[in-house]
């Protein structure tokens, strides 16, 4: 039904495509602001009776997931049609009890960007780490997440790019078995 490997260039609509997108959407994730160039997003949990733990807090799966999308949906939609962004894995610390409904806010400047661009360019991995912060509303943190991407140009894109379809199927994709916390990447 349906497919995230859906390309677009449009932030309202990569945005749209989120919100709709059963495993966000059936977990109260909402996206409430995705910048037209990809560069800021604002991402909400919702406080329902489902994403509560058996204290009223948020329950801590749906905090970490709350942080899932995040950077690699930004990257995706800024450097996407050249590099393979994947999460590659994440981890969590909890602060306090996140009470009603919680937020992120994720920013990519120049400097990451410059980052990726220098680290990637000769056809190499790039293992950054994108920390995130979950606010109640009252702003205070409730938790800190550290989400380890997989970035790498695709194969056509690198300075020596394969001479086969063989070639090209076996060098560079991120393994797509997945576990909460990890994601085997090549």
């Amino acid at each position: 039904m349906f497919n995230m490997r859906i390309r677009t260039d449009s932030a309202k609509f990569t945005k749209f495509l989120l919100n709709i997108w059963p495993p966000l959407f059936f977990s109260g994730i909402h996206i409430t602001e995705l910048s037209d160039d990809f560069r800021h997003m604002k991402v909400t949990l919702k406080d329902w009776a489902s994403t509560r733990n058996v204290h009223g807090a948020q329950f801590g799966g749906s905090l970490f997931a709350l942080t899932d999308a995040s950077y690699s949906a930004m990257l995706n939609g800024m450097i996407g049609k050249r590099y393979y962004v994947w999460d590659k894995s994440a981890h969590i610390d909890f602060i306090k009890p996140g009470r009603g409904a919680v937020f992120i806010e994720c920013h990519i400047t120049d400097e990451m960007l410059h980052d990726i661009y220098e680290h990637t360019k000769n056809g190499e991995k790039y293992l950054p780490e994108m920390p995130v912060r979950i606010f109640d509303k009252q702003g205070e943190t409730v938790a800190i997440a550290k989400r380890t991407l997989y970035i790498r140009l695709k194969p056509t894109f690198r300075p020596n790019p394969p001479t086969t379809e063989k070639e090209e199927a076996n060098n560079g994709e991120a393994n797509t078995s997945k576990s909460h916390t990890d994601n085997a990447a090549v």
